[in-house]
């Protein structure tokens, strides 16, 4: 049994509303100035009213677009003089996982159909000549770059599998030589990426109502925008012509200033539907923009999470439990009904974390010494969850404090426990 509680601060403490800009601008009878930096992050989250993912259920389509899925499927049949198939999906069926693929090609063009099957062709080409039925089995000797600069972990909370992106490795020239010094390089480079999600895909259901795309996250801290001009060109012109509709969010994460200069970059490669689909997260917010989307359990720990690339098995992780801290706020989570001799096991994360954490163990007999497992220490912004055991020699329980009275800013935070009884009879 576990109990989270707000602890008072040893004095008092101010209150700081939610959106302290928000209360600033509202109290000044100044007009709020957003700088530049946040009205072209703005601009770039817009989004369509109507935005929203498909089902794929044919009962669900306008009589429109019912016509346009009977008329491609037609003329596929027509058009097509051998077997073809994404995915060992025969598109020449009538399985809802055929119906699913040629309703995201129309998607993809506004339900035209000469634009669709023309698009569909020219992805069924692309891929016999790429190989790309055959690609994830290849070892494209990209092993250091796996887990680090692109690869699926975990879930998000509508169970899409989760692609992270992070290309600040690439700061180092060396290693930038080493990955895109000449075009063969850049090949193999697209290859091993198209790879990545390629196993991502094979995860999706292809279901009418089922999981039909995946996440993607980019973090773009330390990305070298310049350097990688000619390579993301290539991926986002790879992606948009071959996996139209398999990304239903794009999450840019640790968003620098200079966002805008790669957003007018990117821009003419994206469809509007695309960028609907953008998320945004500042440098600082990053664990809070995950969590909304994507379970503590499931978000990696370099990015406010619990879950490690090593810790990753057939099974799901186990849950942990979601809670804020207010600025100026204590928060000790109680751990109660640890028998002598278990073993407790603990995860634990803050966002942002810069606060003071300690965790202790207090018996539950009277005359017994409070113990103090991981004595108070600040935390810093950089450090990624704590994860610690403790084995009880006496019943009693576990608290876990995290103090953020020194802080004006709330903070999402995150913990899970194991509690293994002791095996003596």
């Amino acid at each position: 049994m576990e109990t989270v509680a707000a602890a008072p601060s040893p004095s008092p403490q101010p209150h700081f509303p939610h959106d302290a800009a928000a209360a600033a601008a509202a109290a000044s009878p100044k007009p709020y100035k957003k700088s530049l930096v946040t009205s072209l992050m703005e601009a770039a989250t817009l989004r369509t009213p109507s935005f929203k993912e498909d089902n794929y259920l044919v009962s669900n389509l306008k009589p429109s677009d019912k016509k346009a899925l009977q008329e491609l499927q037609d003329k596929l049949s027509a058009a097509a003089g051998a077997p073809c198939s994404m995915w060992g999906i025969d598109l020449l069926s009538s399985d809802d996982k055929a119906t699913v693929i040629l309703l995201k090609f129309l998607r993809a063009r506004d339900f035209k159909v000469p634009e669709s099957l023309s698009m569909l062709e020219k992805c069924l080409a692309w891929r016999k000549e790429f190989g790309a039925d055959s690609v994830v089995e290849e070892d494209l000797g990209f092993k250091q770059l796996e887990g680090v600069v692109a690869y699926m972990q975990g879930f998000d909370r509508e169970g899409h599998p989760v692609c992270y992106n992070a290309y600040g490795v690439f700061k180092d020239k060396e290693m930038y030589e080493k990955v895109f010094g000449d075009e063969e390089k850049l090949q193999r480079f697209l290859r091993w990426r198209v790879q990545v999600l390629e196993r991502g895909i094979n995860l999706l259901h292809f279901k009418p109502g089922g999981v039909n795309s995946i996440i993607q996250v980019t973090d773009m801290k330390d990305m070298p925008k310049r350097e990688l001009r000619v390579a993301s060109n290539h991926i986002l012109s790879l992606f948009q012509d071959n996996y139209p509709e398999m990304v239903a969010r794009k999450i840019f994460i640790n968003v620098p200033w200079y966002f805008s200069v790669l957003y007018s970059m990117f821009s003419p490669f994206l469809t509007q539907r695309t960028k609907s689909k953008f998320v945004i997260s500042k440098e600082g917010n990053v664990a809070e923009t995950l969590y909304k989307f994507i379970r503590p359990e499931d978000v990696p720990v370099q990015y406010g999470g619990l879950s490690r690339s090593g810790d990753l098995h057939n099974d799901p992780p186990k849950p942990a439990s979601e809670f804020a801290i207010k600025g100026g706020e204590k928060v000790n989570i109680q751990i109660e009904g640890i028998e002598a001799g278990a073993t407790i096991t603990w995860d634990i994360v803050v966002g942002g974390w810069e606060l003071e954490y300690s965790a202790e163990f207090v018996p539950n007999a009277e005359g017994s010494y409070t113990i103090a497992v991981e004595k108070q220490r600040k935390v810093n912004a950089s450090e990624e969850a704590i994860h610690n055991s403790y084995t009880a020699r006496e019943a009693g329980k576990m608290v876990l404090s995290v103090d953020n009275s020194a802080s004006r800013r709330r903070k999402v935070a995150a913990y899970r426990y194991f509690v293994r009884k002791s095996a003596m009879v």
